[in-house]
This record gives C-alpha cells, sequence and structure tokens, in this order.
C-alpha cells in the first residue's frame, strides 16, 4: 500500500544534506536558540510574532544555505567538506546565540565567554549601524553634498578663469 516509508526520507535527506555529520545536533541547537530567544523576548516583553517569524525564517535559510554547499560538494567533487564546514560555522553561531540569550535571562556564564560575546556583539552592532547608514543615506547625502560643493567651487573657478581671459583680451586690444 502506498505508504510513507523512514527509507524514502533518508533518501531525501542524503540528497538535500549529503552524508555530512552533527546536521541533528544543528537542528538541536536552532531549536533550542528559539527556545531560548522566546524566553528572552518574554522576560524582556517584547515578545512579537512578526520579529519571531524573521528568526524562523532565517533558521529555515540556514538550511537552504546547508543544501546549496552540498550541491556544491557534489558540483566540485570535494565530498561533503563545504557542507561540514558550513554546518560547523552554524553550529558555532547557534551556539553562541544560545548563551547569549541564557545571560540576559540570568544564566551564569563564564567571564571569558561573556567578554568573547560582547565583542562580537559590539562589531555587529558596528556592521549594523554602518549598513543602516548606508541604507539610510546619511553616508550618501553626505558625498552627495561634498559633490555638489565641489561643482559649485569648479564653476566659480571657471567663472574666474573666464574673467581673466575677458580681461587680458580687453588688454590686448
Amino acid at each position: 500500500m502506498g505508504g510513507f516509508n523512514l527509507e524514502q526520507l533518508d533518501i531525501v535527506h542524503m540528497y538535500l544534506f549529503g552524508g555530512v555529520k552533527f546536521l541533528h545536533l544543528l537542528l538541536l541547537l536552532m531549536l533550542l536558540d528559539i527556545i531560548t530567544g522566546i524566553f528572552k523576548a518574554a522576560k524582556n516583553g517584547n515578545l512579537w510574532s512578526r520579529k519571531s517569524l524573521f528568526g524562523y525564517a532565517r533558521k529555515m535559510l540556514v538550511l537552504v544555505v546547508i543544501i546549496m554547499a552540498n550541491i556544491v560538494d557534489q558540483i566540485l567533487g570535494m565530498g561533503v567538506a563545504i557542507t561540514y564546514a558550513a554546518v560547523i560555522f552554524y553550529i558555532a553561531n547557534e551556539a553562541l546565540s544560545i548563551t547569549e540569550n541564557m545571560a540576559e535571562l540570568g544564566v551564569l556564564v563564564p567571564d571569558w565567554l561573556a567578554q568573547k560575546l560582547k565583542v562580537i556583539e559590539s562589531s555587529n552592532q558596528s556592521f549594523s549601524e554602518e549598513i543602516r547608514e548606508e541604507l539610510i543615506g546619511s553616508k550618501v547625502d553626505h558625498q552627495l553634498n561634498v559633490a555638489k560643493i565641489d561643482n559649485r567651487i569648479s564653476a566659480k573657478v571657471d567663472e574666474l578663469i573666464d574673467i581673466q581671459i575677458e580681461k587680458s583680451n580687453e588688454g590686448e586690444k
């Protein structure tokens, strides 16, 4: 009878993700990150469904990146090297996020780890602020203003040169 077979699920798993180790660990860490994120949001009083939906979408996109890494591995004949690297990267990312969530929830976190999280968070914020400024246009506006001033100066210089040329032409007559 046409039922669902676990072997079919394994075939799909192997086709999409390859034989990479630790994928189950990544999925578990993603789930723990979601749970600790919900607790953190509830504690801070900003439990917002749209924000959580974006977070869930990002988790799905991580899986898409891993699938793409597997495709590249297959094309280049590298086994699972790129996929494995992607999974390890996202495991570390999820572990940091969980640790950060737990620290904000009041769970004791070793000082050295808390310091590393602060460094990572501050570098992420400065990068985010730089992108935000680019998108908002404050840097672009500044650059446009500088260009306008340069154009005005160039126009004035051209005007002064023309006046000087006219004066020298009148003097020759």
